[in-house]
This record gives structure tokens, C-alpha cells and sequence, in this order.
């Protein structure tokens, strides 16, 4: 009896084309956002870390400029999988929960969550393929122009505005 159960489980075949697709953020586009992002905080005069995840949360590029804080390194790619899990700017959570102590435990999901400002979700029509962090400069808004330079040098939709 438990064989036959078992037949029929797998009887159910399911083809290569209905199974999901989902876009993916090529490496290239990866490493030139968070190559991008470093550098403008060079610019602006900040030694940052910047940290470029795909969808799922994965680091597909990891940069540390020279000097730039060890803490960097988990704050950039904490940053980068929170704004890609949530599909919203990290700075934005952190006002939310700010606004509703009610929303807290949404930083406690699991230990991978960071709301400080600098992580930004990448939108390509619509669709969110990844997520960009960056950590090191004296405050999450600087953070995140750096993160929105890097969005723009790679044509992806942003959803904040920074102010410097």
C-alpha cells in the first residue's frame, strides 16, 4: 500500500517549463555596483565596505577599501540581504520601527536583518533581483548615496532619495 502512495507521488511529473523563472543579477553588474559604490565614498571622503547580494541573499560581490573598519564588511552585506529580502530601503525600516514599536521584532527574523540606512533594494522592471549595502561612512544616509551611486552606474530603479 505504502508503494503505491508513494507511485503516485511521483507519478505527477512537472515540466522544465512550468517550473518558476526569476531574473539574475550577472556578476558583472554586481561587481561594477559595488565598484561603483566604493569609490564615491572614497570620493566623498569615507572608507566604506559595499556588498552586493542576489535575490535570495547570496553575496555575488564583497568589497573593503584600504582602512576601511573590519565591522564594514558584516554591516555592507547585512545591509545588502535585508533591502533584498524585504524588497525596501533599509533606512526606510529602521523609520517604521522607529514609528511602530509595535514592528519591532521584524530586525530579530533572523540573524541576518540590519535596519541601519545604506542597504537598497535593485529593481530591474519592477522586479527585485538583489540587494546593495554599504557600511562605513559616519552616518546611513551617506551610506546610501554611495549605495544609489552604485545602482545608477548599473541602470537599476531606485526607490529612495538621498540627501547628502
Amino acid at each position: 500500500m505504502a508503494m503505491i502512495c508513494l507511485g503516485g507521488l511521483f507519478a505527477t511529473g512537472v515540466s522544465g517549463a512550468e517550473l518558476p523563472r526569476e531574473a539574475v543579477l550577472p556578476l558583472s553588474l554586481a561587481t561594477k555596483a559595488a565598484t561603483v559604490a566604493v569609490e564615491q565614498c572614497t570620493k566623498d571622503g569615507y572608507r566604506v565596505s559595499a556588498a552586493v547580494v542576489d535575490r535570495a541573499g547570496v553575496v555575488r560581490a564583497l568589497l573593503r577599501e584600504d582602512g576601511a573598519g573590519p565591522h564594514t564588511v558584516d554591516s555592507s552585506r547585512k545591509k545588502a540581504y535585508t533591502s533584498a529580502s524585504v524588497k525596501r530601503p533599509t533606512a526606510e525600516l529602521g523609520e517604521l520601527i522607529a514609528k511602530m514599536p509595535a514592528v519591532q521584532a521584524l530586525r530579530d527574523m533572523n540573524e541576518n536583518i540590519l535596519m541601519l540606512g545604506g542597504g537598497l533594494p535593485i529593481e530591474f522592471g519592477g522586479e527585485v533581483v538583489g540587494g546593495i549595502g554599504v557600511g562605513g561612512a559616519p552616518g546611513g544616509h551617506l551610506d546610501a548615496a554611495c549605495a544609489q551611486a552604485g545602482l545608477e552606474s548599473i541602470g537599476a530603479a531606485s526607490k529612495v532619495q538621498t540627501d547628502k
